[in-house]
């Protein structure tokens, strides 16, 4: 049986050893004064939830985490790489697993937080591992037009996918990404990046790409927490919006996001790594909240993820579809309003499109 922890408990433990004092006290290249998000030092959530402190948190790692004896099976899907490589036309959706999709619209191909490698971890044989493989490799993807990111934690942020995918043959994605991570890219030799703010917009691959809230925090070594920016994307084709969520807790900001944008066609919402709530609600949405978000974006269809890739959290790894499929009839949603898919399943997505 595996043992894992999550990539932001092994920046915990790291942190814990690192005195307030490391952290820096130079003004952000990016700071503004106007931004409430922004601060001297870094980044904040729009709407803070009240947080467990250290020593809480060290207390539930050692007292309360353990290894899962059940031995989960999660079928992988069959799909047609060739297919998808020679598509240009059929809008999909493939979830690879974790946060990572492969999006086909428009003749564009799109990853969200793309991450195909063994570990989502700080050190070479760390944990946490993969309990399942990615639903589709390197070899199988095709042609990756964009990358996007939702922030800077190993499960969202593998430095060898993004290098990797720069060297793909025939020239490396457009990354967009939150502020702060374009120079951690080009430290990396990854020169083909922009970085957004929240509610900043762009255009790339005959697509618009708008960065906006989320409720989560940022870090990679226990140093820098906060340093760069977090949230979620919105993707737009002339009939078709796609709201990414990234990693998130619940707040107001998708009320915000669902004000600001008239319809959404299709969400990726998370659904995994909630539990205990004590430690995971100001960060990781449960299913129920994951519903509300939902609705509050105005999402024809959802779809979740962030679940059953890694094992992150206590909650059984079977357990967040089982739970999203109560919410969802609770909450009254229609049958496959808000959907999971295999690893490695593809769908095509003619029924989701809006008007043109």
């Amino acid at each position: 049986m595996k043992k894992a922890l999550s990539s932001s408990f092994v920046l915990i433990l790291a942190g814990l050893a690192i005195t307030a004092g490391f952290i820096g006290c130079q003004s952000m290249p990016h700071y503004k004064a106007d931004k409430p998000h922004h601060t001297p030092r870094g980044f904040r959530n729009n709407y803070p939830h009240e947080r467990r402190d250290w020593g809480d948190v060290a207390s539930w790692l050692i007292k309360d985490y353990r290894p899962d004896p059940r031995k989960y099976v999660f079928p992988m899907a069959s799909n047609d790489p060739p297919w998808l490589k020679a598509n240009t036309s059929d809008p999909t959706l493939t979830w690879i697993g974790h946060a990572t999709f492969l999006l086909q619209i428009n003749g564009s191909n799109i990853l969200t937080d793309p991450h195909l490698t063994e570990r989502a971890s700080p050190l070479p044989f760390g944990p946490p591992a993969r309990w399942v493989k990615p639903g589709l490799d390197f070899e199988d993807l095709p042609h990756i037009d964009a990358v996007v990111i939702s922030h800077n934690h190993y499960d969202h942020l593998d430095l060898a996918t993004v290098k990797k995918l720069a060297k793909q043959p025939g020239g490396a994605p457009q990354y967009l990404v939150p502020l702060g991570i374009q120079q951690w890219l080009a430290d990396q030799g990854i020169n083909r990046a922009e970085e957004l703010d929240w509610w900043d917009q762009t255009s790339a691959v005959g697509l618009k790409f708008h960065f906006v809230p989320a409720q989560h925090f940022s870090s990679r070594n226990g140093a820098d927490r906060n340093k760069t920016l977090w949230g979620g994307w919105i993707i737009e084709a002339p009939n078709f919006r796609f709201y990414f969520a990234g990693d998130t807790g619940y707040s107001r900001d998708f009320a915000d996001i669902g004000a600001r944008f008239d319809s959404i066609d299709l969400a990726a919402i998370p659904i995994g790594a909630y539990d205990p709530r004590s430690v995971m609600g100001f960060m990781h949405v449960n299913p129920e909240e994951a519903v509300r978000i939902h609705q509050d974006v105005g999402a024809r269809r959802s779809v979740g993820m962030h679940w059953g890739t890694f094992r992150l959290t206590v909650e059984p790894m079977d357990e967040p579809p089982q739970r999203l499929a109560k919410a969802a009839a609770q909450a009254g949603l229609e049958k496959d309003e808000f959907f999971v898919m295999q690893h490695g399943e593809t769908r095509r997505l003619d029924d989701f499109l809006g008007p043109n």
